[in-house]
Parts: C-alpha cells; sequence; structure tokens
C-alpha cells in the first residue's frame, strides 16, 4: 500500500474517470467512482488497471497543470504496472480535501 499525499481531484478526477467510465463502457467490470463526505473513490476494474498499465496513462495526467499531477501520475502508472500482473489486479483511490489541499490514498490490489 502506497498512500500519495496532494493527489489531483477536480478535472483531473472527473476526466480520468470519464475516460475510465468510456474504456469500461458495456463490460461487465466498469470503472466505479463512490462520491464520500469530502472527497471521491475511484475503483478501477483489471481491464481498466491493464489499459492504465499499457498506456502509461498515468504519465499523461502528469502533464497536467496542478502541482499534484506528476506525483499522481507516477503513483498511478505504479500502481497499474504491479497490479496489472495479476489476473484480477485492480488500482483504487481516494481524494479529499480542497482542490489547493488534496490528500488521499492509492492502493494496487491482487
Amino acid at each position: 500500500m502506497r498512500v500519495v499525499r496532494s493527489l489531483v481531484a477536480g478535472a483531473l478526477i472527473a476526466g480520468a474517470a470519464s475516460v475510465f467510465a468510456a474504456l469500461g463502457a458495456g463490460s461487465a467490470n466498469a470503472v466505479a467512482v463512490t462520491p464520500l463526505p469530502g472527497g471521491v473513490q475511484v475503483d478501477l476494474s483489471p481491464a481498466d488497471t491493464r489499459w492504465v498499465a499499457d498506456n502509461n496513462f498515468g504519465r499523461t495526467l502528469a502533464g497536467l497543470p496542478h502541482p499534484s499531477a506528476a506525483s499522481f501520475g507516477e503513483a498511478l502508472d505504479a500502481a497499474a504496472d504491479l497490479s496489472s500482473t495479476y489476473p484480477t489486479g485492480r488500482v483504487t483511490f481516494t481524494v479529499f480535501g480542497p482542490f489547493n489541499e488534496l490528500n488521499g490514498t492509492m492502493l494496487a490490489l491482487q
């Protein structure tokens, strides 16, 4: 488990979730975006986790103009690379706080 501070939210999370949701459309294992008090939780399916790993999607997110984008993108790619080595591996992350003071967690699950 790797705790990632200052995760990107707002447009980044909405944009990433939209991309993941579009990728998972029509599959039984689509991305789940769950609102939480003060934040959001995003659960990638194994197929979406594999797609993130294969396409280095975190690197794309790392280029967004936000101070936390680089750390979020690197953590996403690392978690997806690890989880995608398992048939049912997936990534889940949470983001809490105001846009300029974000924090959260990212997990690579087997």
